[in-house]
């Protein structure tokens, strides 16, 4: 017997009108671990309904009072989070302290929307004699957040807790492929006493997708996946007129000066590409190594050889399923056909069955291979060794998705020159997955494969994405007495003066 995933409406779980399920595997050896429905436009309605029902009387509530339920549920999180954590090996193959952060992370994003009453009280100014402008924050109605696989509870949270504190009810479709994680997390904003409406999730795939962005009672819409489906998602919503943040992949640049502390650079660079099997967006896909550094190089390859396969503390675990791993092999092939020489070779874990491969290190002698310069979103670092700062800088500033970038340094100078010319959002120095923390907002660079829409995702930039900044601007006019007597308080006043023009 698997498990049946359900649609969450109206704080009920309820079978999908289709009476159609997908399976969901296990990474890690192929089992089928449960079915999740497959929703269809009708589905989708149902849940928007019962968020667009709910909307008046949640979004009249005061900020403090939303953020006070969200408290309630903080507190179940990291209550469960362990429980949360098992599910997230099953379902994804994260080892289980990977497993772990992905709760934790996901959990501070839920803290910041707890503070967003100290945080979004809006402001007042007296702008002339008689006129004060105030501008305060809105909710929007009915927002959905569309969610990969990659991180089954991080990047839900990355958007639901401050939608919903802001005063949005929420419809979320997970991934077909990770539906086990936010299952459980529904019944845990059941308990801490959101009302019935507010959080609702649809199963599915495609025709989820898209009746919920088609739907006229969605106002806002956030996505994260790869980028032909976020640019899809970006355009579609854009012919409505409809909000969107749509975040896409990346090929991230890490780049080594020969001044780098070696053994904390080889040690976080490590982490970077094959931390999560290298299925997350922020993952280091090719290092740019200001000349010939053997040392650096022969300290990576050590640390990468070193990791085993399993769900262990520094164990890797599987990608997430048979397509993803061929796609990666083809990519590692590719290289080989264009004489790029495989200093380490994931692709033995292949023994381990299912969908398996260890960390690739790889050595480029050109940099217009394909493995260079396309994503492959997973454990697979692409080396190039340049002759100059500026041949490092112009290979970064070439590449389409503009997410992530670090330097490798010790000297402050160095490191300045390359983050003011870094052609990326999110910077590093000495920090390979240079991802910002509240109150700071995740995002890649607009106008690049990583970033399609609006605003970014998490902290301020989520803030501003799932509210309207109402502006009011006021002058009120003095109300003057028609008596013609002057009060007791009027006399003193006048008599006062005169004494005192007296004594002058």
């Amino acid at each position: 017997m698997t498990t049946q995933i359900h649609n969450y409406i109206n704080a009920d779980f309820v079978a999908p009108e289709t009476g159609k399920f997908h399976p969901v595997e296990n990474p890690a050896n192929g089992d089928t671990i449960g079915q999740v429905g497959v929703s269809s436009a009708k589905d989708v309605d149902d849940a928007v309904k019962a968020a667009e029902a709910a909307f008046p009387a949640w979004s009249k509530l005061t900020v403090k009072a939303r953020a006070a339920i969200m408290m309630k549920f903080h507190a179940l999180i990291k209550e469960h989070a362990d429980e949360l954590a098992d599910l997230i090996v099953l379902e994804n193959g994260k080892n289980k302290t990977e497993a772990l952060a992905d709760v934790a992370k996901g959990n501070e994003t839920v803290e910041y929307a707890c503070s967003l009453p100290q945080l979004v009280q809006g402001t007042s100014l007296k702008v002339s004699g008689q006129v004060t402008c105030v501008d305060r924050r809105d909710p929007l109605g009915v927002v959905a957040s569309i969610v990969p696989f990659n991180f089954p509870l991080m990047v839900p949270m990355w958007t639901v807790p401050i939608a919903l504190v802001m005063g949005n009810t929420v419809v979320l479709k997970p991934s077909e492929k990770v539906p086990l994680t936010m299952n459980r997390v529904a019944k845990l904003f059941e308990e801490a006493g959101f009302p019935k409406g507010v959080f609702n999730m649809v199963q599915g795939m495609r025709e989820s997708v898209e009746a919920l962005i088609d739907h006229p009672s969605v106002k806002a819409v956030t996505f994260v996946g790869s980028s032909p489906v976020a640019k899809i998602v970006s355009d579609r919503c854009r012919a409505l007129q409809k909000r969107c943040t749509a975040l896409g992949g990346a090929k991230n640049h890490l780049v080594a000066l020969p001044d780098c502390e070696m053994e904390g650079a080889a040690s976080d660079i490590c982490v970077s590409f094959a931390g999560c099997a290298g299925q997350r967006c922020m993952a280091a896909s090719v290092l740019l190594l200001d000349g010939e550094q053997d040392g650096l190089l022969n300290s990576l390859i050590e640390k990468a050889s070193k990791i085993e396969p399993g769900s262990g503390p520094g164990q890797m675990g599987p990608v997430i399923d048979g397509i993803s791993l061929q796609k990666i092999h083809s990519y590692i092939e590719a290289a080989e056909t264009a004489g790029a020489k495989i200093l380490l070779d994931g692709r033995s874990w292949k023994e381990n069955g299912a969908n398996w491969i260890g960390p690739t290190i790889i050595l480029h002698n050109s940099k217009d291979d394909k493995t260079m310069k396309e994503e492959v979103f997973g454990p697979v670092l692409s080396i190039y060794v340049v002759s100059s700062w500026e041949e490092a800088l112009e290979i970064e500033n070439a590449n389409p998705f503009g997410n992530a970038a670090a330097i490798y340094t010790t000297n402050g100078g160095n490191a300045e020159w390359f983050t003011s010319k870094f052609r990326a959002s999110m910077l590093g120095i000495n920090v390979g997955i240079p991802v910002p923390r509240e109150p700071f907002s995740f995002g890649g660079l607009y106008g690049t494969k990583s970033k399609y829409g609006d605003m970014d995702i998490t902290g301020d930039g989520a803030v501003e994405f799932f509210s309207n900044r109402i502006k009011v601007t006021s002058k009120w006019p003095v109300q003057r007495s028609t008596s013609t007597k002057r009060s007791h308080t009027e006399m003193a006043g006048v008599k006062d003066a005169a004494n005192f023009a007296g004594q002058m």
